[in-house]
């Protein structure tokens, strides 16, 4: 048996395709569909009752981030297998047989991904490294260039058509172990959006269990498009950079400590006054480098807000 989250964010046009593709792929697999809807503002929940109830739908009165969401569902989870799925994620026919089958044949498998595809068919980041302070630095500043044998989050120098072991990947298409959900959780309530993933996939492999990147089918996803309907995320993406800015510090305080913290301060800042002045030299003009002296001023605002990333701001 396979039950499959879903949360749903205003992306009610992508519903009927994303069951639809699920459908097909089920074949004789035992499948249960939960989904929580995060307060959408379009139809999705009268989209959700009238076209799909055969799925459990909880509906949130107010937005409480995609890791939140997925914890909420868990209660419902019956089978072995628990598969959080994205409404811009669109599996393959084989998608639930193929991934299945490798997780019965390996057991010390605990979270799997999938080739991700975009629209277009171009691969998109699927097989992931943890991020740390100094990454994190070489690839904003685009220095990694100059220091080839540091391994980056995102690799894509290779074919991806091979099973191998990663750090993490990509929540689009997360499959876990249900053993694994009972030893040590899903989702830490602290990442409203964005790490999430990453931070789990850290416990998982500390608690001694494998995370695959498995090539032998693949998700065609989309990607951004709950952002796309929250106009105030997509003016500028303002709102998006703070989450993303605010879920990096809180992980590294959780995951690096004080001192891995105070690390990542010191290489944004300088690496955003590396960028400011790479973009004046370049006549790319004020406007440009003040956007990376904004970028400082909401990462040390966020700092304080967040009590020095101890606690999420909502």
């Amino acid at each position: 048996m396979l039950d499959i989250l879903i949360v749903n964010y205003n992306t009610a046009n992508l519903l009927q395709p994303m069951f639809l593709a699920c459908q097909q792929a089920a074949g004789g697999i035992a499948v249960w569909y939960w989904v929580v809807d995060n307060a959408s503002r379009d139809d999705s929940v009268a989209v959700l009752r009238d076209q799909f109830p055969h799925a459990g739908l909880e509906v949130n009165a107010q937005n409480v981030g995609f890791g939140r969401a997925n914890n909420q569902l868990l209660k419902h989870v019956q089978g072995d297998y628990v598969l959080l799925l994205n409404t811009d994620a669109f599996v393959s026919p084989d998608t639930f047989k193929e991934t299945l089958a490798y997780m019965q044949a390996n057991p010390r498998c605990g979270v799997l991904g999938v080739k991700l595809l975009g629209r277009d068919g171009s691969l998109q980041p699927s097989c992931r490294y943890f991020p740390t302070p100094w990454n994190t630095f070489l690839a904003r500043t685009g220095l990694n260039r100059f220091l080839p044998k540091t391994r980056m989050v995102d690799d894509m120098a290779w074919d991806h058509a091979s099973v191998r072991e990663c750090d993490w990947v990509p929540g689009c298409y997360y499959l876990v172990r249900r053993e694994v959900i009972d030893q040590v959780g899903l989702f830490d309530p602290l990442f409203f959006l964005y790490y999430e993933e990453v931070d789990h996939c850290k416990r998982v492999k500390a608690a001694g269990w494998q995370v695959i990147y498995f090539p032998d089918t693949s998700v065609v996803h989309i990607g951004g498009e709950s952002a796309k309907s929250d106009a105030e995320v997509s003016e500028s993406g303002r709102q998006i950079s703070a989450l993303q800015v605010e879920s990096e510090m809180l992980y590294f305080r959780k995951q690096h400590g004080l001192l891995g913290l105070w690390l990542h301060l010191v290489l944004t800042a300088l690496g955003d006054a590396y960028l400011a002045v790479k973009a004046l030299l370049k006549g790319r003009g004020m406007r440009r480098a003040s956007l990376h002296w904004r970028h400082i001023w909401l990462t040390f605002q966020l700092l304080l807000q967040t009590h020095w990333a101890t606690r999420p701001t909502r």
